[in-house]
C-alpha cells in the first residue's frame, strides 16, 4: 500500500510543543494551502491540513517554526478517533509528518517583508533573484561577452556543416 503526502503551506500559528507520558515531543501545526483555482464567487479558497510531528522532528519545528513561514512536510495521511468534553466520537484527519523542511530562504521572508497576513501563493519558492517587481530584488545581470575566448567567431555561416 501506498500513503505518501506531500504538501507545502503557510503555517497558521506558532506550533505546540507537548510531551507524551513517556517524554516523547509531540508537535501539532496547521498548514495554509491555497487551492489552484478559485471558488465559483472568485474568491481563493484554503484547505487548512492538521499535522503532527514527533521526536527530533517535532522540536526541529517547534524551535524554528514560526506563524506565516512557509513549511514543506512530507508525511503520511492518517485518521484517529477520540471522544469530545460531551462524549461525541469524533475522528481527525492529520498528516504525520516524516520530513520538515522550510520553503523559502530566510533572506527571501526578509526581502518579502516577512509574513504580510492572509494565505497568498504569490510567495510560493522562487530561484534567488528572481524579478517579481516590486516584491524581491532586481535579478542578478551577467556579463555572456566572449572576451578572450579560445572560440573564433565565423563570419559566414557557410562553414558550419549543419
Amino acid at each position: 500500500m501506498l500513503n505518501k503526502a506531500i504538501l507545502m503551506g503557510r503555517l497558521v500559528r506558532d506550533p505546540e510543543l507537548r510531551h507524551t507520558a513517556s517524554n516523547t515531543a509531540v508537535a501539532s501545526f496547521t498548514l495554509a494551502i491555497d487551492r489552484d483555482r478559485k471558488g465559483p464567487n472568485g474568491e481563493r479558497q484554503t484547505d487548512f491540513i492538521d499535522c503532527v510531528a514527533w521526536g527530533r522532528q517535532a522540536e526541529f519545528v517547534k524551535q524554528w517554526f514560526t506563524k506565516g513561514m512557509l513549511a514543506i512536510v512530507v508525511g503520511r495521511i492518517q485518521s484517529r478517533n477520540w471522544e469530545d468534553r460531551n462524549g461525541n466520537k469524533r475522528v481527525s484527519i492529520e498528516i504525520n509528518a516524516d520530513e520538515i523542511s522550510f520553503g523559502e530562504t530566510k533572506k527571501s521572508r526578509d526581502t518579502n517583508g516577512g509574513y504580510a497576513g492572509g494565505y497568498d501563493s504569490g510567495s510560493q519558492i522562487r530561484p534567488e533573484g528572481f524579478d517579481m517587481g516590486s516584491q524581491m530584488a532586481p535579478a542578478p545581470s551577467f556579463d555572456l561577452s566572449v572576451g578572450d575566448s579560445d572560440f573564433a567567431e565565423l563570419d559566414d555561416d557557410s562553414d558550419v556543416p549543419f
